[in-house]
């Protein structure tokens, strides 16, 4: 972990971005004026301004070394979530492994599963580079354990959490409605007692406890930082126009018809006006996003897994997509391994499907950002390569993807 630290130090000194948070202007802004917000790329809570206070009276990387401090925390999470919730109702395991050394071996493939993450370059360069991604991985994933652990009060007080921080982990109160409602349901009539405790105690409880905390974060922030603070960290993302180093197709779609060369968007053809609204590509991203929380959440999918494909979809179809964003669901794919029943092959061309599409869309990129080339209508071919690769991957994972009915029983169906 040190070198990746310094090598981000070293970069600070050459470039700057929009994602990196945690540089030591930004406590002194909140100390003199009371608003982070006077930093014109401050898109976040301002709960992460007070976590970096540190930053300027303790040390100027301080936020560096407290995100790569979450990601070992996220990597200790992970193992606990194997060990706990995973691991023990695998079939597989109890096949290969004689009683008397299942626990070690268990152990063994924890360690390693939650390994994979903790040295995932992605991870430890987005956190070195001071990028706050870490923190919310931490969150969604105590989220995800208090959830497994059946701890509904606690669960839904860190989605209220997660969702103040960054707004998709919203997306998640879906399955754990799903999921809450559909225990104990099965058999004849199942329809009419999922529908009667759609609206019962347990769920009414959650929503109230996950609602509450978000929007009793939500008030304080107001009362002291005003509609800044509301418009930059949630309504900003909801109408977001990046033309530039954005994965996503849409930035192609916002190129055409951006209003920033001259006049206003009202000036705009109403044709126009609709392809650049932020519902073209808000309502399929949400439909697939909370439609597959709904449905997976009652078949017993494993929340896990769930998220995963949640958050897959969220992430594929969103308006703007930077490659920090990925880590929002690989955060996840150490906890599915056990599960997935693929051959060595196919997880061979699962991982170069998906890093290819994305060299193969850096490289154009590249052209544009760099060279100045006029290659638009190109890169979003390769954007629209981009997806199509990465849905290929997502249906590979599904189709793999082996759950249990029950945590007693291990009775396994498969997903198709």
């Amino acid at each position: 972990m040190p070198i990746p630290l310094f090598q981000g130090e070293w970069h600070d000194a050459a470039f700057d971005s929009e994602g990196n948070v945690a540089k030591g202007p930004l406590a002194p802004l909140f100390f003199t004026v009371g608003d982070p917000y006077t930093r014109k790329t401050y898109r976040y809570t301002p709960l992460l301004a007070i976590l970096l206070f540190p930053n300027e009276w303790l040390h100027p990387s301080f936020g560096k070394y407290l995100f790569a401090a979450c990601d070992l925390i996220n990597g200790a999470l992970i193992y606990q979530i194997l060990m706990l919730h995973i691991l023990p109702h695998t079939k597989s395991l109890a096949q290969d492994v004689s009683a008397k050394n299942s626990k070690r071996f268990m152990h063994a493939r924890a360690t390693l599963l939650a390994a994979t993450h903790l040295l995932n370059p992605l991870v430890f360069t987005i956190s070195t580079r001071g990028s706050s991604e870490a923190i919310l991985c931490t969150f969604v994933l105590l989220t995800l354990f208090y959830a497994l652990e059946r701890r509904q009060n606690a669960a839904a007080i860190m989605l209220g959490l997660s969702a103040h921080w960054k707004i998709y982990p919203i997306i998640y109160g879906v399955s754990c409605v799903s999921a809450i409602t559909s225990q104990h349901v099965d058999g004849k009539g199942r329809g009419f007692v999922y529908l009667r405790r759609l609206v019962g105690r347990q769920v009414l409880c959650f929503a109230l406890l996950s609602a509450g905390t978000f929007i009793s974060l939500g008030a304080i922030c107001y009362a002291m930082w005003g509609y800044p603070f509301l418009y930059e960290a949630y309504i900003y993302h909801t109408d977001r126009r990046d033309h530039r180093h954005n994965f996503s197709p849409y930035f192609y779609l916002i190129y055409l018809t951006d209003s920033s060369s001259g006049g206003t968007s009202a000036d705009l053809s109403i044709w126009r006006q609709l392809l650049r609204s932020p519902f073209t590509s808000l309502i399929p991203q949400l439909t697939l996003s909370l439609g597959t929380g709904l449905v997976l959440g009652q078949l017993s999918a494993g929340l896990p897994f769930v998220w995963f494909v949640q958050t897959f979809t969220f992430v594929l179809f969103n308006r703007v997509c930077t490659s920090q964003y990925f880590i929002w669901y690989t955060l996840f794919i150490p906890l599915l391994v056990p599960r997935i029943n693929l051959s060595w092959k196919k997880w061979v061309m699962c991982g170069a499907v998906w890093m290819g599409t994305q060299a193969l869309w850096l490289a154009e990129a590249y052209k544009l950002e760099f060279l100045g080339e006029d290659v638009f209508f190109g890169l979003w071919v390769r954007s629209l390569v981009y997806v199509a690769g990465h849905t290929w991957v997502l249906g590979a994972i599904i189709s793999g993807y082996t759950s249990f009915i029950s945590c007693n029983q291990h009775t396994q169906e498969r997903l198709t």
